[in-house]
């Protein structure tokens, strides 16, 4: 049994809204299409824009899912697209604009949504910064270290930085910059960052990419920051146990707020006491070129100073 929902002026059919997506919670493909619905207001504006990546679990998330990057030729003509390059051809990417587009991928079982780091018209051009961090273990202490030895060093240079739980493991911090440099660039920037960061620091930190030489460090991933990456959208949710929920923070809420902290429930309660933290994040997008300069000179104060 199937029924409309009328949004934006386009009629979405859902159907199966009683199949459990999250078999052990009983959460069901309606209680998802719900959760998306209430949060789109102030979930879009996040997505507007970029292009996305898809994670879809049509038989739930006790069966193996898959990543989406093209749109799907069934997919109704006002869903809006933006054809990136690739090596060898192109993609056609979904943008999700606007509250019906994401109920529509939420009925194709579109559970988790990733988004670039850079808009739609100038894929080139990133407009943010993105770091991943990860615990070693299940004590959130040391992650919950690395993550303010971040902003430090985000702020020490010039840039603002916003913090987010993954709904995982960790935390994102993420930085809005001005779309001034290229991919190459901004990569650069964050992989010096992350350099300078466990040289400071390194009996907590690591930027070793293989996991058997990072011991009990935190690695500060800093690879998301190139072409055609991603990173989880705010407020999407994960394809684990209980649908935790990807949640913009406040820094005075890193030592309170567990990874898993907000799922679609308790996130909903969220939103109705508490501002987006993540709303005026375009408003503080900075020039990167200062900041290069900055972390150059500290680069070479200890002895890291490469040439690219």
């Amino acid at each position: 049994m199937s029924k409309s929902i009328s949004l934006d002026g386009h009629d979405i059919e859902i159907s199966h809204e009683d199949k459990r997506l999250f078999p052990e919670d009983g959460i069901t493909k309606g209680d998802l299409i719900y959760y998306y619905q209430r949060v789109a207001p102030t979930m879009v504006r996040h997505l507007r824009g970029r292009p996305l990546v898809m994670h879809r679990f049509p038989d739930g998330i006790e069966r193996e899912g898959f990543y989406q990057k093209n749109a799907s030729d069934y997919f109704p003509g006002w869903i809006e697209r933006v054809t990136v390059e690739k090596e060898g051809g192109t993609v056609e990417h979904v943008e999700c604009d606007d509250a019906a587009s994401l109920i529509y991928l939420a009925d194709q079982a579109c559970i988790e949504l990733h988004i670039w780091l850079s808009q739609a018209d100038d894929v080139d051009r990133p407009d943010r910064i993105v770091f991943d961090l990860d615990p070693p273990d299940d004590d959130p202490e040391p992650v919950r270290r690395a993550t303010r030895r971040v902003r430090e060093l985000v702020e020490e240079i010039g840039l603002v930085p916003f913090l987010m739980t993954t709904g995982s493991r960790g935390y994102h911090v993420v930085t809005p910059i001005r779309r001034e440099m290229t991919y190459d660039e901004s990569h650069a920037l964050a992989r010096d960052m992350a350099r300078l960061l466990a040289d400071r620091d390194d009996e907590h930190l690591t930027v070793e990419q293989r996991k058997e030489d990072r011991g009990d460090r935190v690695f500060i991933d800093y690879l998301r920051n190139s072409y055609a990456q991603t990173h989880v959208a705010p407020y999407s949710v994960r394809p684990l146990p209980k649908a935790p929920v990807a949640t913009p923070l406040d820094w005075d809420e890193l030592d309170s707020v567990d990874p898993r902290r907000y799922d679609i429930e308790v996130m909903l309660h969220r939103l109705r006491q508490k501002k987006d933290p993540w709303e005026d994040m375009g408003r503080h997008a900075r020039s990167p070129r200062g900041p290069r300069e900055t972390l150059d000179d500290l680069l070479t104060d200890a002895g890291l100073r490469e040439t690219d």
